[in-house]
């Protein structure tokens, strides 16, 4: 069945600045990404997007579409397949589905996941782990575990593609399924505790210590401290310091020794930099660190406040806290931020992406500079 995932632009404005260079449906939550756990499902997904991005994800015609932000399930399968032209699927006024030009609501009664707010990337991690651990699992055998000093409890929740290394390490399934996905690799002396998927080509680097419902996406490199987060792919926190309760997306490289901070010192609810209302709202959670959007940067010995937003492209470097939001092409820290132009976002994006075999092409420039003037009010600095 063809369906194409639609942006409702209420949700992608409340993903930014995620959703400032991918469609909604390519968030990943769990080991897939959104669009990935319908095509698993026996879909055919393209995408209705903006414009802009539509170069590079599949735009598409589909008399069905399907919010973009859903997490699929069985009971969405089949309510989708179900519906009839001119019916649209909906639950507390959200519309989930629409066969056509809607307008006849059919109500949704079974249980759903929206990822409606970047947190929600983080703090749905684990439960989608489990999800997709078992629909990539099932029916499947694991590839056994070769190395003799690596320690494995409850061994049945664990499942390792092949390709995949793993040398002198503790894995601990007892608490979540863990997933170790093609071709990846556990150092030595790294401990994991599940829920935990580290995918295709990624690296989980010597002594790491990760603690639980984080995903690792496709060829990045991880090390030190990692809890409840998500790093998209493509991205490295190679070294020691703390990532916790956060979101990292693709090209992104964080120095050693970056620490964030997942709750503050009162113990308050966090605070979080909100697009669409322009300020920063209360997200209701009392533990919550950063949200990194593609190709951002940061220095050594970075120190990143509880709830801090970064944009697209900005490099972040200096002594102190920076703010609690950086805009997208920021350069600087606390002694100040200028604008990193594009010419020299260039040099960096196709050094990075040429280390993973990729090239900073065509489309992908176009996109770029799109987000670039889209986020330019944003840099006051300029307009000074």
């Amino acid at each position: 069945m063809d369906i194409a995932l639609f942006d409702s632009p209420e949700i992608r404005t409340q993903l930014l600045p995620f959703t400032f260079t991918r469609p909604v449906a390519e968030i990943r939550v769990g080991i897939l990404t959104l669009a990935d756990k319908w095509r698993m499902r026996g879909f055919t997904c393209s995408y209705s997007t903006l414009p802009y991005l539509g170069a590079k994800f599949a735009q598409a015609s589909s008399a069905v579409q399907v919010n973009g932000a859903l997490c699929a399930n069985k009971a969405l399968v089949e309510a989708i397949s179900a519906l009839q032209p001119g019916e649209e699927l909906v639950a507390n006024k959200q519309v989930l589905a629409r066969n056509g030009d809607g307008g006849r609501p059919v109500e949704f009664e079974g249980e759903f996941t929206l990822i409606d707010r970047t947190w929600k990337i983080f703090a749905e991690n684990r439960n989608e782990i489990i999800a997709d651990f078992e629909l990539l699992t099932s029916g499947r055998n694991s590839e056994p575990v070769t190395d003799p000093h690596t320690i494995v409890y409850n061994p049945q929740n664990l499942f390792i593609e092949k390709g995949a290394s793993i040398k002198a390490a503790i894995i601990n399934a007892e608490n979540g399924p863990v997933y170790i996905g093609k071709n990846a690799q556990v150092h030595e002396g790294a401990i994991i505790s599940g829920a935990f998927a580290l995918c295709e080509g990624s690296h989980v680097n010597m002594g790491a210590k990760i603690k639980g419902d984080s995903t690792i996406g496709p060829y990045s490199k991880v090390g030190g401290e990692v809890s409840n987060s998500v790093i998209f792919g493509y991205s490295n926190k190679g070294h020691d310091g703390f990532l916790g309760n956060s979101v990292i997306g693709e090209w992104c490289n964080l120095g050693a020794d970056t620490n964030t901070s997942n709750l503050k010192n009162n113990y308050a609810k966090v605070r979080l930099w909100n697009y669409g209302s322009g300020r920063f709202d209360d997200t209701g959670l009392q533990f919550c660190g950063l949200m990194m959007a593609d190709h951002a940067k940061c220095g050594i010995n970075t120190m990143f406040n509880t709830g801090t937003v970064v944009g697209v492209g900005a490099n972040v470097f200096g002594a102190g806290f920076p703010k609690n939001f950086i805009p997208s092409f920021s350069w600087g820290g606390t002694g100040g931020l200028v604008t990193f132009r594009l010419n020299k976002f260039a040099e960096v994006a196709e050094a990075a992406m040429q280390r993973r075999g990729k090239t900073y092409d065509a489309t992908e420039q176009a996109i770029i500079a799109h987000v670039f003037e889209e986020t330019a009010p944003y840099r006051t600095w300029d307009k000074s």
